[in-house]
């Protein structure tokens, strides 16, 4: 095995040690990692992965969203987030097929969200309030 493969596994191992990765996570991290190690050994300027790092389909999840940009997983996928890799949210959905309303938040957390602001009424409370004037 080459080494440049070897020092892919080792990171990708400690990385996998402090989260949660699933396979594809794991494999194209491994072949990222791998391929910008033999650039660098070999004086080359890394390639620049084109394809995302999950199928954009399906990094919307239960209770993560996936990065397409880098692979990593959150509850929520800021905009502060986004702006490491050079994207804005709008830019990042177009980059990636997703319609401009999508939120970029697990599905479980937005279910919750959407429950508590069920729950507060406060389009209630707003006709109930008097007006100043």
């Amino acid at each position: 095995m080459e080494d440049s493969l070897k020092q892919a596994i080792e990171i990708v191992k400690a990385q996998a040690s402090v989260r949660n990765m699933n396979e594809d996570e794991i494999t194209s991290m491994i072949k990222a990692l791998a391929g910008s190690i033999r650039g660098v050994a070999e004086g080359v300027a890394p390639v620049v992965e084109t394809e995302p790092a999950v199928d954009p389909k399906n990094a919307i999840r239960e209770k993560s969203v996936i990065c397409c940009e880098c692979g990593k997983s959150f509850k929520v996928l800021t905009k502060r987030h986004l702006i490491t890799h050079g994207l804005t949210p709008e830019q990042y959905k177009e980059k990636y097929g997703y319609k401009k309303g999508t939120s970029l938040v697990a599905k479980s957390l937005a279910r919750s969200r959407r429950k508590t602001m069920q729950d507060m009424k406060l389009w209630e409370k707003r006709k109930k309030a008097p007006k100043a004037e």
